[in-house]
């Protein structure tokens, strides 16, 4: 699979008339490469980093205490840490409410929140298996653990096929996507912004993407942050 792509995409512009919108994914190993998610044909900028043993071991070793640990809630930079900290097991002991809290500070940061809605979930199956967008204007992602979120550059995808699950037939089937080498994914331990559908001026742009297949037991520990309200 591919792990970044220069894209385009024909769409009709506000005359019904057909033109080029091009967007593109861009990634880094410095943080500074989140700001390009501005960018006007950006649609997702991934910060590629490295976690450290210490927050792998812990990771693995909260899937091993709570299997099917799920935390939602409405939080801010000042109040993260306490509330992702209290939600875990007694039993654990790790970096992770500190990195958690780390990721809300920059993201909040970055887009001049003073809330994010998050959520941190255990996965042992694909939460979205169908290639979809979201209608949000961002969304972070990250997976501390296991298999990570797939994504299809927008020239190969065809979007008037998106939610058309309901035919019973794969997306592949279906033609959104013409070959499975088109499919792209983000590494485990990225950090990954994801521009939606709602952002001003990306309608027809939002990054087309999958929740990853489990299999063999494979096990997932899924972040992902949103706008506050």
């Amino acid at each position: 699979m591919n792990s970044a792509a220069a894209i385009n995409n024909i769409v009709p512009d506000e005359n019904g008339a057909t033109g080029t919108k091009s967007r593109r994914a861009v990634a880094g190993n410095d943080v500074a490469v989140l700001s390009s998610i501005y960018d006007e044909d950006v649609n997702m900028a991934s910060w590629q980093r490295d976690l450290s043993e210490p927050l792998r071991c812990s990771v693995e070793q909260l899937l091993d205490l709570a299997p099917a640990f799920a935390l939602s809630l409405m939080t801010t930079p000042a109040a993260v840490y306490d509330g992702v900290a209290a939600a875990l097991p007694k039993k654990y002991h790790g970096p992770l409410a500190e990195d958690v809290a780390e990721i809300v500070e920059m993201f909040c940061f970055l887009f001049d929140l003073k809330r994010t809605g998050l959520r941190l979930t255990a996965l042992s199956e694909a939460m979205c298996p169908r290639f979809h967008v979201d209608k949000v204007p961002c969304r972070l992602i990250t997976t501390f653990s296991g298999p990570s979120t797939e994504w299809l550059p927008q020239e190969a995808v065809d979007r008037t096929k998106l939610g058309m699950g309901y035919l019973g037939l794969s997306d592949l089937e279906l033609g959104l996507y013409e070959r499975d080498d088109h499919i792209c994914t983000v590494s485990s331990g990225d950090i990954a912004l994801l521009k939606g559908e709602a952002w001003v001026g990306n309608e027809g742009g939002g990054l087309v993407h999958r929740s990853p297949d489990l299999s063999g037991g494979e096990r997932r520990l899924l972040l992902t942050l949103d706008f506050g309200r």
